[in-house]
């Protein structure tokens, strides 16, 4: 699975461009902080104030849309290949965060992208 979230102030707002303006199918929208919309092979995950993904940094720097915006990557084991990745020099911007749907870390690309792993629940 490969996924795109976007950090956004208003996820109804969000589903609502999505879904009218865009031609995104919604896939996941129980209220809340999260939605999740698709349109073909791409799943956007919307996560507004108050998700799991908003909580800010170790450092204290806080996911804000427009700049926080990432691939997601699905994993079986997050833990285990945290561990690898650190072995093997990768930077990481947080610790292992637990939410509802799962498990997630933020590691870095050589040009300070971030890159989401994701173990769901």
């Amino acid at each position: 699975m490969a996924s795109v979230r976007y950090m956004v102030h208003d996820v109804d707002a969000a589903v609502a461009f999505y879904t009218t303006h865009l031609g995104f199918k919604v896939k996941q929208h129980m209220g809340g902080p999260f939605a999740s919309v698709e349109r073909g092979d791409l799943t956007l995950w919307l996560a507004g104030p108050g998700s799991s993904a908003a909580r800010p940094m170790p450092d204290g720097r806080e996911p804000e849309p427009g700049g926080w915006n990432r691939l997601v990557l699905e994993v079986g084991d997050v833990e285990t290949l945290a561990r690898g990745l650190r072995a093997a020099g990768v930077a990481f911007r947080n610790e292992i965060v637990s939410g509802p749907g799962g498990k997630q870390i933020l590691v870095e690309d050589p040009s300070g992208n971030a890159v989401e792993l994701f173990q769901p629940a």
